[in-house]
């Protein structure tokens, strides 16, 4: 069996405590894992600063020629994993197997990856604003305004706690080594895979081994990144985020909550957008924050629940295998039941009705996994608690509200997409402090543009801009 051990700046350590990784649907063990500790974390992050250091050896220019290398090792290498190796497919199928993810949506993630890296000079021109690399490198320069600037680095390193969900979170933190600073990863339990492969993606395009460290393990190893890092970031439920909510060391990502919200200009012609409803609901099983939880109008309510149930609702799970599946799988012993539990507690209130029922059980229980089946509500007012929930596979609340109540009443919202002409609302969409992303038009919410930051600029988080001035006699710019 292969063991994977911590990578401590690219240094492996096998510990004495590993956890068993085993396949889901039939319970054979496929690696072990050492476990990480808090303690050696801490000890470990004495030595940060040399992350930054040896990157700081390597122009962005060149880090960023390294990273497209990197994109096609990631994609079709055969790789080192611990004390063995790992083909493109076999990686394929570990993460499915893990995850629950079915295969072919595995191999659309490895091709998201993929873009990200292989477009990284775009990706940094656009995520800081079309500012010189250099002038992060060194920490000062003029920009192309003749304006003196200074960008201090907030932390040699930056802190991941990071989910087993949805391989497509890995996107945000791939910009941070062209960015010149180190990455301290704990991997989600059942998805370890992207990270140890990327890296040695990374170790192979050249990319020096003391820059990164990966360390597997419990609860406590998380909360050891987030105590040492003093930059972080970290996925996690609506607790999590409130927890570290005005933490300037920590970005917390959780539900989306995202929208559909149709305009009463346009609200007639509902038919006409359902595609962007269902994909947005369905795709990736549903299981992103980008994955629509609500849809919002003023009427025919009604109508677009029973047009989006008898689109998705008789969906039935496949094998991960099959390049017809479009459910994930609940791995976790447990999860699915809980989820179903909580629907079906919150469908006692009054004008909540399941408009899924009709296609058969929610829960689908297998030997070793569990399945939830696409679910739409409709809700007859805002008021039920289940009109502002959001669960990791697909499901949708479809709500009743009058539009000048909406903005009001939707609540904290990742991406919303807005059908609507009516300028007055889009004015008033786009001074609404509770969105984050903003589509105007018939857009899937899960239609993302990578030149776009996402919940927050990661460069605005790692590096503090400055006032700076110099003397031309004493400084080289």
């Amino acid at each position: 069996m292969i063991h994977i051990p911590v990578l401590r700046w690219g240094e492996p350590y096998k510990s004495m405590d590993v956890d068993k990784v085993v396949h889901f649907a039939t319970g054979e063990p496929m690696v072990e894992v050492s476990r990480a500790n808090g303690g050696l974390i801490e000890r470990d992050m004495r030595h940060a600063k040399r992350a930054r250091d040896v990157l700081r050896e390597f122009p962005i220019a060149e880090l960023i020629k390294m990273i497209k290398k990197a994109a096609d090792f990631y994609v079709e290498a055969e790789l080192p994993l611990g004390d063995g190796t790992q083909t493109p497919d076999q990686f394929v199928r570990m993460q499915s197997a893990t995850t629950g993810l079915p295969e072919h949506m595995c191999r659309f993630n490895m091709k998201k990856n993929h873009f990200v890296l292989n477009q990284m000079d775009k990706m940094l021109d656009a995520l800081t604003r079309g500012l010189d690399p250099d002038i992060l490198s060194r920490g000062y320069g003029v920009e192309h305004r003749g304006v003196p600037v200074s960008y201090q680095a907030q932390s040699p390193v930056l802190g991941l706690v990071l989910p087993s969900n949805s391989p497509g979170v890995h996107t945000l933190w791939l910009p941070i080594i062209p960015m010149q600073v180190g990455l301290v990863l704990k991997p989600g339990p059942q998805e370890p895979w992207t990270p140890f492969r990327m890296a040695q993606a990374f170790y192979q395009a050249g990319i020096p081994k003391q820059a990164i460290s990966i360390y597997p393990g419990l609860g406590d190893v998380g909360a050891a990144v987030l105590a040492s890092c003093p930059r972080s970031l970290i996925f996690g439920g609506t607790a999590t985020v409130e927890q570290y909510k005005g933490n300037p060391r920590v970005q917390a990502h959780g539900p989306g909550f995202s929208k559909i919200i149709l305009g009463d200009d346009e609200v007639d012609n509902w038919e006409k957008y359902l595609y962007i409803m269902a994909d947005s609901v369905f795709v990736n099983s549903g299981r992103g924050c980008i994955n629509c939880s609500g849809i919002w109008a003023s009427r025919h309510t009604r109508e677009i629940a029973e047009a989006l149930a008898e689109r998705i609702g008789p969906v039935q799970p496949l094998p991960p295998d099959d390049p017809k599946s479009s459910l994930a799988a609940f791995t976790v012993a447990g999860q699915a039941d809980a989820i179903s539990a909580d629907i079906d507690k919150d469908l006692q209130a009054a004008a909540v009705h399941d408009m899924t029922a009709k296609f058969g059980k929610r829960l689908v229980k297998k030997e070793r996994c569990d399945y939830l089946r696409p679910t739409v509500i409709l809700c007859d007012s805002p008021e039920p608690a289940i009109s502002r929930k959001e669960f990791m596979f697909p499901f949708a609340t479809v709500v009743q509200c009058p539009q000048d109540k909406m903005l009001e009443a939707i609540g904290p919202t990742l991406v919303c997409s807005a059908v609507t002409k009516d300028k007055k609302f889009q004015r008033a969409l786009i001074d609404a402090m509770h969105i984050d992303r903003l589509n105007i038009g018939p857009i899937p919410t899960i239609q993302l543009n990578w030149l776009q930051p996402h919940e927050g600029s990661i460069v605005d988080f790692l590096f503090r801009a400055r006032a700076f001035q110099f003397d031309k006699d004493m400084v080289n710019v």
